[in-house]
């Protein structure tokens, strides 16, 4: 059985005859031998701390989005299918709960520094830079200075993951801006298949990047975000000490949270989510 909430938000997946390795904060990791199986939630988390309640399509949202971007960008990257009739058998019997937010994908080794690119920065436009940071296992990364990230990759790891992570913001961020939205930063991961540097994880996705309205953009200012800004605003709200257990969520804060996630979809692809 899968603990979910009403309008068949998944939480926490339970597959059966599928090996399950890994959690992460919204996503599920399940080994397929030579491959990965990538399974999307709709778990939400604020201030490091993963909410009681999920939101509606945010799992589809992230999923589908990435899928996008990997093959927009056109780079070297983990994503071999998400079409659930091109899965294994033992995947394909839970198609009713993992179509839409699964993806299949090559198995790499990842570096320990995620790469994250700035365009906006407080007070001042546009201005492409790279900040890298640490992975936590738990709590918050940590960043650190690009002397840091060649004393943990070698300087020619470093450079080259610096020269991906700016081209990709840069090409990400046209696209966007085309679509009348803001890409303001965001991060990716890295990591290697053959020796061969990836792109993995997730990609320009409302909960690993910043975008904004681009209409609504001024100097000086942060615009409303297509992501969980209602969610944060409302735990800031209620005066929560930001520790274990959060509390719940109105109805009202869920819907406008998964319109949100669902509106970067649409002007970021130009479609509506199936």
């Amino acid at each position: 059985m899968n603990t979910a909430t009403m309008d068949n938000v998944l939480l926490k997946p339970e597959l059966e005859g599928l090996k399950h390795v890994s959690s992460g904060k919204v996503r599920e990791m399940y080994d397929l031998g030579d491959e990965l199986l990538i399974v999307t939630t709709d778990r939400i988390s604020a201030f490091d701390v993963v909410l009681p309640v999920g939101i509606p399509k945010k799992g589809e949202v992230l999923n589908r989005l990435s899928e996008f971007w990997f093959r927009h960008l056109k780079t070297p990257n983990h994503l071999i299918t998400c079409d659930i009739t091109k899965m294994s058998g033992a995947v394909r019997r839970h198609k009713s709960i993992l179509r839409g937010r699964s993806m299949l994908a090559k198995k790499a080794m990842p570096f320990p520094v995620e790469c994250v690119a700035r365009g906006y920065l407080a007070g001042s436009g546009w201005k492409a830079i790279f900040t890298p940071a640490t992975k936590a296992q738990t709590g918050h990364d940590e960043n650190i200075d690009f002397k840091s990230a060649m004393k943990v990759l070698g300087k020619k790891t470093a450079e080259e993951l610096r020269r991906r992570t700016l081209d990709l913001y840069s090409r990400a961020a046209l696209h966007a801006e085309r679509r009348g939205i803001i890409l303001a930063d965001t991060k990716f991961e890295f990591g290697q298949v053959d020796g061969k540097i990836i792109l993995i994880d997730e990609a320009l996705t409302p909960d690993s990047s910043r975008f904004w309205p681009k209409n609504e953009y001024k100097v000086g200012i942060s615009p409303p975000s297509f992501d969980k800004q209602f969610v944060r605003d409302y735990l800031e709200s209620v005066a929560w000490n930001k520790q274990p257990p959060a509390p719940s969520l109105p109805d009202d804060v869920v819907r406008k949270t998964s319109e949100k996630y669902r509106d970067a979809y649409r002007l970021l692809t130009g479609k509506p989510l199936r």
